[in-house]
């Protein structure tokens, strides 16, 4: 599905990205992590469109889209949802959704209609819960809780129908509580959906339950990749990221 060969990026001579290859393959759930400053959220910038990369291949079913504008590779398929929540303050949950489904279908000329299409409808009730933002569709977007806005940013991401969908830290700025809430609705969104999920997360206890496949990056380079146990074994990944105390507590 989604296959990354030598993708190199390099700021001020500081390599952000060096020569990562890695393969996401179709309907995959898989996490990338890595110390701060190791280039993940740096890779799904190149990813997306937002950086050029200076060199390598960004290989969506085959197709190199390495330097693509984000329009284009959104309307290739891959969406992503953003660490700081990009939501519309002074719309509904719901009219917030509609509009963005109205936008992606290319129905411009029914936004400002009072009956929305009902085929429109059906693609945003969908969209509320499979998020579970339902109960919330009349609030203020502005006015839900710093997770609900999270959960609208994914929901927006969902609207393009993307094949491939980037999660750059669903849980950050999360109490315990809401953490565990927003990655069980990630993790069955996912399972509805079937499409090639990709999350950057710190929190070591929600990647090792949920993902199928780990990437490790450190200093730009792809440190380890593996199976969850695989990781949470390796010598390397222990030393430069998880720690002794990892190890000792999962033993």
């Amino acid at each position: 599905m989604l296959r990354i060969e030598d993708l190199s990026k390099s700021f001020g001579g500081v390599a952000a990205t060096n020569n990562v290859s890695v393969h996401f393959p179709k309907g995959s759930l898989s996490a990338v992590i890595g110390p701060n400053g190791a280039g993940k959220t740096t890779f799904f910038n190149l990813i997306t469109g937002a950086f050029r990369p200076d060199k390598g291949r960004i290989l969506l079913d085959g197709q190199d889209i390495a330097g693509f504008s984000p329009p284009e590779i959104v309307r290739r398929g891959i969406g992503r949802a953003f660490q700081i929540a990009r939501i519309f303050p002074t719309l509904t949950v719901h009219d917030a959704i509609l509009g963005a489904v109205q936008a992606h279908t290319g129905q411009h000329t029914v936004m400002s209609r009072r009956f929305p299409l009902a085929e429109t409808e059906d693609r945003a009730t969908h969209v509320m819960d499979l998020v579970g933002l339902t109960p919330k569709a009349h609030t203020l977007s502005r006015n839900l809780s710093h997770g609900d806005q999270k959960l609208l940013d994914i929901a927006l991401a969902l609207v393009l129908e993307p094949r491939v969908l980037l999660l750059d830290e669903p849980t950050a700025g999360m109490g315990p509580e809401e953490r565990w809430t927003m990655i069980d609705t990630v993790h069955r969104m996912w399972e509805q959906e079937r499409m090639t999920l990709i999350f950057i997360e710190h929190d070591m206890s929600i990647v090792f339950k949920i993902a199928q496949r780990i990437t490790v990056l450190s200093y730009g380079r792809v440190l380890a990749e593996g199976t969850p146990e695989e990781i949470r074994r390796h010598p390397e990944v222990i030393k430069a990221y998880l720690g002794d105390e990892f190890e000792a507590a999962h033993a």
